[in-house]
């Protein structure tokens, strides 16, 4: 969700229109190609595309500075999203006008909302022709990918990193003066005499508490949005003086201006890559992270599967499918390991409720009940407990929980008309009775509403007789296989082992079913080899040919080695 700051450095939303020839003059004074121009200094037919800047840093670190700077120079449209928040309600454009009915209710400005804002201003004369400086944004994956999808790039990605003591230093010891509201810091610019000094104020977020706070909500942000512009990202050291900073910045912009018609400024990190297309790029990623027998799983690990099942869940329902599945079966996530782990399962179900809640999505999260009557009452032990921590999770700071995301068991009775879509958290038949049929009333309640299982497990169980139940059992069983797979991934072990992992099987919406190989590496490290790829669900016999050796090796022998993959599948 995009909030509105308590407190925003202020800027001038619109930038003044300053006479072309004067500022096409002062660039070519600069030794700068001129990318606003509209022609001049080039042939007609071929002016160079305005520059595009995406710059994100930490409260303190210096960015609103370094904006002024940025712009002084180039020209650009500065463009931060609580100025266009001001400006598009003062105005009272419909976007607007949907954005002052969530801030008059006491609501969060939903992503949608706030990302139809800016491209609406990206659209502007002023901003195609002069180029754009994005401040602050995107702070969301959600509002990441919304670009992307519109194939809305900047030429480069400016971080500017600080390290956290610095920031709140710089934070904690700012002053305020009432009077002239010039801003001091009690070490690094103290006021000049002991009336100014007298009279300063700290402001309200400039207490530790809140600062900690905000660079907690600025890191979160930052780990989701990066990613998507791995390959245009610089970070620049923003612990040092101004006009260093500054330099290192405008070193960077004049690369792309003196080479406006190469290709766009790739880098992560400082390496060189080549630069592709990011919505394609993701759909054609290929990968698995290593040591994945290491437990607990690193949070680099979890983000990893949280982020790859999101974004296949996403392209599935941009494709109009409304019975999806998911099926994750890394350590953490098998019920049959001793490592299984019931946090992880929430936190996916949270990243996924949560991204869809920053669409304006109103996600029902839901849980089987308790089945049965007397002895036989209960819900299967892996989801013992499931309801009470759903609601004692920390659901963010922006009130989405019971707004956007509310909780519920599985049936028809709980499906409510606002309801945007549902998440069935491992849904699965227990001793002597039958969710199948629950989840079928309530999917026929949901209608053309997304329903999506994570990890089901829909077998037919005995019943308390000890006998399977037959009423009906070819039906159940075939409207649980009319879920579509949207994301899967198990490792393969050998047989009868969870160890030593031989290699995994992933497909990922909308790309095939691919197999690794993991491979020890002489240093000590993996890695994962691609080895097939199949359209459909590859069979254990399919899967075991892709790990045989060629002809021309050595032949080895079929028992034991390839037999790992028996009753895995």
């Amino acid at each position: 969700m995009a909030l509105l700051p308590p407190s925003i450095s202020v800027h001038p939303p619109w930038l003044p229109i300053v006479d072309r020839a004067l500022r096409v003059a002062s660039l070519m004074r600069l030794g700068l190609r001129c990318r606003a121009s509209e022609g001049e200094g080039t042939a007609a037919g071929q002016r160079e595309a305005p520059l595009k800047v995406m710059i994100s840093g930490a409260p303190a670190s210096g960015k609103g500075t370094q904006c002024r700077t940025i712009v002084e120079k180039y020209g650009l449209v500065h463009i931060s999203t609580g100025d266009l928040l001001r400006a598009e309600v003062s105005a009272g454009t419909e976007i607007g006008k949907k954005a002052k009915e969530y801030m008059d209710n006491g609501m969060l400005v939903p992503d949608q909302v706030v990302t139809d804002m800016v491209v609406s201003r990206l659209a502007q004369p002023d901003v195609t022709q002069k180029g754009w400086l994005l401040d602050g944004y995107p702070r969301s994956y959600a509002q990441a990918q919304s670009l992307e999808s519109m194939k809305i790039r900047p030429d480069i990605f400016i971080v500017l990193e600080v390290p956290d003591d610095i920031l709140i230093d710089r934070c904690v010891g700012r002053r305020l003066d009432p009077e002239t509201g010039k801003i001091y810091h009690i070490k690094n610019f103290p006021p000049e005499n002991d009336e100014v000094s007298a009279r300063l104020v700290t402001r309200s977020d400039d207490t530790f508490e809140k600062v900690k706070s905000r660079l907690e909500t600025y890191k979160q942000n930052s780990e989701a949005v990066l990613p998507t512009y791995s390959d245009l990202l610089n970070q620049i050291d923003g612990n040092r003086q101004v006009e260093i900073v500054f330099n290192e910045i405008d070193s960077l912009l004049q690369k792309i201006c003196e080479n406006a018609s190469a290709n766009k400024l790739a880098k992560t990190n400082g390496k060189p890559q080549d630069s592709k297309d990011t919505a394609a790029s993701k759909i054609e990623w290929r990968g698995i992270p290593t040591r994945l027998n290491n437990i607990p799983h690193s949070r680099e690990i979890r983000r990893y599967f949280y982020n790859d099942v999101l974004e296949a869940t996403r392209h599935a329902i941009e494709d109009k499918k409304t019975r999806l599945q998911v099926d994750i079966n890394i350590p953490e996530l098998n019920p049959e390991m001793d490592v299984y782990r019931i946090g992880t399962l929430m936190e996916l179900v949270r990243e996924l409720s949560l991204s869809f809640a920053d669409d304006g999505k109103r996600v029902k999260v839901c849980v089987q009940g308790s089945m049965g009557q007397g002895a036989f009452s209960g819900i299967p032990l892996q989801l013992a407990g499931t309801r009470k921590i759903l609601e004692i999770m920390d659901w963010g700071d922006y009130g989405a929980k019971d707004t956007f995301i509310n909780f519920g068991a599985v049936g028809a009775s709980e499906v409510d008309k606002e309801d945007d879509m549902f998440i069935l958290i491992a849904p699965q038949n227990a001793v002597g009775n039958c969710i199948i049929d629950d989840m079928k009333a309530m999917t026929d309640a949901a209608g053309e509403r997304p329903v999506i299982l994570v990890n089901p497990r829909l077998k037919d169980m005995p019943g308390s007789s000890g006998v399977m139940q037959a009423m009906g059992r070819d039906m159940r069983l075939k409207y649980a296989a009319s879920f579509e797979t949207c994301y899967s991934f198990r490792l393969l072990y050998y047989a009868g082992s969870f160890y030593p992992i031989m290699g995994a099987l992933r497909m990922a919406y909308p790309n095939k079913y691919e197999i690794y190989r993991r491979v020890d590496e002489p240093n000590g490290q993996e890695r994962y080899v691609l080895l097939a790829e199949f359209v459909e669900k590859p069979t254990p016999d399919e899967i075991t040919n892709a790990f045989r050796p060629r002809k021309n090796e050595k032949e080895k022998s079929e028992s034991g080695f390839w037999g790992f993959l028996s009753g895995i599948l």
